[in-house]
């Protein structure tokens, strides 16, 4: 039996080196797609980002938190504007991505303790970058006004510490873990990567069995595997995964290293976690080629099944906001499981015992798939002449 199955399983890897459209999808277009993601994020940050002055005040603080603006690294300011209606139309050209509005009268109120309403203005079309002009914006402003407060006590006499008490009961401190700067291409390059690769998996394995039997050459796979559906599964399941095994070295061995994106310690859990994607991917698109003899058919259904996946796994807005509908559906697909398990082991870096439940959500995945798939395949064998093919529906 075991020879059959790598016998089969060398017979995929000769069909996957000399179809054209499996070796493009499964060997060539990786790799350039891969290293197209990571090179489109390269700049990795929203940097020196156009910001507009509305400077009403024209005070000597307003002139040095401006100063203190254009020090931060997600802000240069690039224009000054008379009216809030010059702003916005900047921004609807997209000449800026945000705007800070000094009102008049700003520094004596502020020497006065009196309330001081400072506008910043983002533009929330460009999520990241607005956030981070709104970051850094508010925390210049917060720290100057502040420092302007507790220079007046100072000249007052009040020793720096009360003084320092007075303009900030409450000392707070703000750490953001696993990915501080927003880097672009450090959070979402891998993800783009992983969710391309389970794209290309499944649509190459919806059409494993049914082209057999389209082709005519089903007759000379079950005469190798002795008519058993489950030898023919396996054997070319373990070709699609050494498959994947390249597609990880040049994931992990290139293109990570060659960006800064490798986290060193979690080769082992990623290789672990990668296995289990690329075989439950593999179990769903045999799956659909056992049930469905048009592979026209069952590469729609694959295409309709895995076009989601990226919107509903949770990368990009998280599942417990969406409605519970969706939630489930999010958990019917196996790259929700697998990127639960990602932010885990590479963000993160945890041990993989972390990740246990998704590797049990995994591993359910390729059980229940695999089983159908043999299940269809021998079905279709057993009433199916040797020499004769199944009527094309």
């Amino acid at each position: 039996m075991i020879r059959r199955i790598l016998q089969i399983a060398l017979r995929e890897w000769r069909r996957i080196l000399t179809r054209p459209d499996h070796c493009l999808v499964l060997l060539v277009l990786p790799a350039l797609l891969f290293f197209f993601y990571a090179w489109i994020y390269d700049k990795q940050q929203a940097q020196n980002q156009p910001v507009a002055i509305w400077d009403e005040d024209h005070s000597a603080a307003s002139r040095m938190m401006t100063f203190l603006l254009e020090q931060t690294e997600s802000i240069h300011i690039t224009r000054t504007v008379e009216s809030e209606a010059e702003l916005k139309e900047l921004m609807r050209a997209q000449e800026i991505i945000g705007a800070v509005h000094f009102p008049k009268g700003m520094e004596s109120d502020l020497k006065r303790r009196h309330p001081v309403k400072v506008a910043i203005y983002t533009n929330a079309a460009s999520l990241i970058p607005g956030k981070l002009v709104y970051k850094d914006a508010s925390t210049v402003l917060v720290t100057a006004g502040s420092g302007i407060i507790l220079e007046k006590f100072v000249k007052t006499g009040v020793p720096k510490g009360k003084a320092m008490s007075l303009v900030l009961p409450v000392n707070m401190n703000s750490y953001l873990l696993y990915n501080p700067t927003y880097n672009y291409q450090h959070y979402l390059v891998p993800g783009l990567i992983t969710v391309a690769l389970m794209m290309m998996i499944v649509m190459v394995t919806v059409l494993l069995i049914n082209t057999e039997w389209h082709e005519g050459t089903m007759t000379e796979l079950r005469a190798i595997a002795n008519n058993h559906a489950g030898e023919i599964i396996t054997g070319k399941a373990l070709a699609h995964l050494s498959v994947a095994w390249v597609n990880f070295i040049l994931v992990n061995g290139i293109i990570f290293p060659l960006f800064s994106l490798q986290h060193p310690a979690t080769s082992w859990q990623l290789f672990v976690l990668f296995n289990l994607l690329a075989l439950a991917c593999s179990g769903i698109g045999m799956m659909l080629s056992a049930i469905f003899t048009d592979p026209m058919l069952a590469l729609d259904a694959g295409l309709f099944y895995t076009s989601p996946a990226f919107v509903f796994s949770g990368f990009t807005f998280p599942r417990w906001g969406m409605p519970w509908y969706d939630q489930y559906y999010a958990n019917l697909m196996p790259y929700t499981a697998f990127l639960d398990g990602f932010f885990k082991v590479y963000f993160m870096e945890l041990p993989l015992r972390y990740a246990s439940t998704e590797i049990v959500k995994l591993l359910l995945f390729i059980g229940v798939t695999f089983f159908i798939a043999v299940f269809f395949l021998q079905h279709k064998l057993n009433k199916t002449p040797l020499y004769a093919a199944p009527a094309r529906t």
